[in-house]
């Protein structure tokens, strides 16, 4: 199982130059991609931006999202964004889409939060069809660069609800789970999506990308109480949650790898819950020797 690195882009007053030296440094270390996620009402980074960076800065590891909210975006620009950036860093890019549950997200972006579902199920073949050359309609010609591989960049789809077996099916190339789900809750959808995939007569295989927070060292558990409640105290539960099932001392953290390998996840996503280089340097001694 490979692991992943999340970059601390939504960590209060995160720089260019921080992004920067995060990206430089995991490209040299034992990680397979860097990671950044998404928020419409906050003032993170946004994410395609940081990865655009990363990508002129680095040459082997890849380059994900976990997740853009995709329906909060326009589909056009966002296929556009996603070609591109798969151009400039020679096919690195994976996109995982999500829907989101947070409504202010989709107030601050003009659509509408009730019919999110809907409008990722257009989104999805659309995004499709742009990055394999095709024409947006019949009265409009193909709209983005083409990626260095066929179908666009990979493509894995995130969330908790069931509709989402089908969309992967159909549309993805595999599972963006979500951080912080119960492991036999994920192990349940997981075989949902492997039966679908095998009823839609795809081939191969779909991909199954996890993910968790961590902390490390002596500051660990002020790191992830702060962190967890700056982005989820508006939900007292879910913090509590987070925080309780947080990895924070490097058994925990080769316990939480271990767990997601023994269920078959294919990349393991590792989020910083502080900008420290000592997180990516603890975290690399970890990741390299699980």
């Amino acid at each position: 199982m490979r692991i992943a690195l999340g970059l601390p882009s939504r960590i209060a007053g995160a720089s260019g130059e921080l992004m920067l030296e995060w990206a430089v440094r995991a490209e040299g270390g034992p990680f397979s991609s860097i990671v950044v996620t998404d928020r419409v009402v906050s003032q993170a980074l946004e994410p395609l931006s940081v990865l655009a960076m990363a990508a002129g800065a680095t040459r082997r590891i890849g380059l994900m999202t976990s997740v853009v909210i995709g329906p909060t975006r326009e589909t056009t620009l966002l296929a556009r964004q996603a070609a591109t950036l798969d151009v400039l860093s020679n096919g690195r890019l994976t996109l995982g889409v999500g829907i989101g549950v947070r409504k202010n997200d989709y107030d601050a972006s003009g659509f509408d939060f009730h019919r999110r579902g809907r409008r990722a199920e257009q989104q999805l073949p659309t995004l499709r069809r742009l990055w394999a050359g095709e024409s947006l309609s019949q009265e409009i010609g193909p709209i983005g660069p083409r990626s260095p591989r066929p179908s666009g960049p990979e493509l894995l789809i995130g969330g908790y609800v069931p509709a989402i077996v089908g969309r992967i099916a159909r549309w993805g190339d595999g599972y963006m789970a979500p951080g912080g789900g119960e492991p036999q809750s994920m192990l349940k959808m997981w075989h949902e999506i492997e039966s679908a995939w095998r009823a839609a007569g795809r081939q191969g295989k779909p991909r199954w990308v996890g993910a968790s927070y961590f902390a490390l060292g002596p500051k660990a558990a002020e790191h992830a109480a702060r962190y967890i409640n700056a982005n989820y105290g508006y939900n007292p539960d879910l913090a509590a949650k987070r925080l309780r099932t947080l990895p924070a001392s490097p058994s925990a953290v080769r316990d939480a790898i271990k767990r997601q390998a023994d269920m078959g996840v294919d990349e393991f996503i590792l989020r910083p819950c502080a900008e420290e280089f000592d997180q990516m340097d603890r975290l690399a001694e970890i990741a390299a020797s699980s």
